[in-house]
């Protein structure tokens, strides 16, 4: 019981908190997106969260909470994470809830790429191995005459290029930013952009009818990203990234409490093979980040 009274065990402890709330948050966006527009469900979430953020940070910080050395950056940031937004909530409308969460997953590994890529950092032999068994576990999941091969395949697609590029830029911002600073602006970034949108998507009905929806998928997903937040000033990437696959466990859970959803054979074997080259992943990080401080 003392480990989880530890600062490394909180964290773990918060991320799967994180992770959970994740999963829930997919599962209500899968059932509302079946009744509500989901340009309109997108602008409830990031107001949600802009409003929640400033709420609760704003009597603590006052207000430095709006001072950031990195306007452009943090505009860019909440381009991204809207996009990574509106390809999940239009994915889930079509794929299970578990599958697309373990699709997503692979995203750490992309964004690995990219910084090797854009931010020129070295890269192990093993990552590229590890990236290569995570896309062979993806082509299980999505292989021609499974459940979910389809034209929805493109949104969780759009949505690892977005969240690997989101990655990497939150990577670049960490050094300089509060992440509560952080948190407001994605919000606040989100909810401008999608305000001109509503004229073309606003139901009235919809939101009246499904209001509860609405604030479970904004809680859930401000609640998540928060827990997050705390789970990092606990621990370190090196120690918590491994149990970010519990949202694939927890989502799989969901799928079939709510939806009845169960994944085929070859389906659990891609699961699984994603999630063991992501945790592979993160194993290495950690032996990487070992011998750094050794030095």
């Amino acid at each position: 019981m003392s480990f989880w009274r530890s600062r490394q065990g909180g964290g773990i402890l918060l991320i799967m908190v994180a992770t959970l709330s994740f999963a829930l948050g997919d599962s209500a966006t899968r059932h509302v997106t079946q009744f509500a527009p989901v340009l309109m469900l997108l602008w409830f979430r990031y107001v949600f969260q802009t409003v929640t953020t400033l709420v609760l940070r704003f009597p603590v910080q006052t207000t430095t909470l709006f001072k950031t050395p990195n306007p452009k950056f943090q505009t860019l940031r909440g381009v991204l994470l809207l996009v990574v937004s509106f390809c999940s909530f239009s994915g889930l409308q079509h794929l299970p809830v578990a599958e697309f969460t373990a699709m997503v997953m692979l995203s750490p590994m992309v964004a690995t790429a990219m910084a090797a890529i854009v931010l020129k950092n070295h890269v192990a032999h093993v990552r590229w191995v590890l990236m290569a068994v995570g896309l062979a576990g993806v082509l299980l999941v999505v292989r021609p005459g499974g459940q979910v091969f389809g034209w929805a395949l493109l949104f969780p697609l759009g949505m690892i290029g977005a969240y690997a590029w989101f990655q990497v830029l939150t990577s670049r911002l960490s050094g300089d930013e509060n992440p509560y600073t952080t948190q407001f602006y994605t919000g606040l970034v989100g909810a401008l952009v999608m305000t001109p949108l509503l004229l073309w998507s606003w139901d009235s009905q919809a939101l009246l009818g499904y209001w509860p929806w609405f604030v479970v998928v904004g809680f859930a997903a401000t609640f998540g990203h928060l827990m997050l937040i705390r789970a990092f000033n606990r621990a370190s990437a090196v120690v918590l990234s491994p149990y970010l696959y519990t949202q694939i466990a927890f989502a799989t859970i969901a799928g079939w409490l709510f939806f009845s959803h169960i994944p085929d054979t070859l389906a659990w074997i891609g699961i699984a093979v994603i999630a063991i080259s992501g945790v592979g992943n993160a194993m290495v990080s950690g032996r990487e980040a070992t011998r750094l401080r050794q030095r």
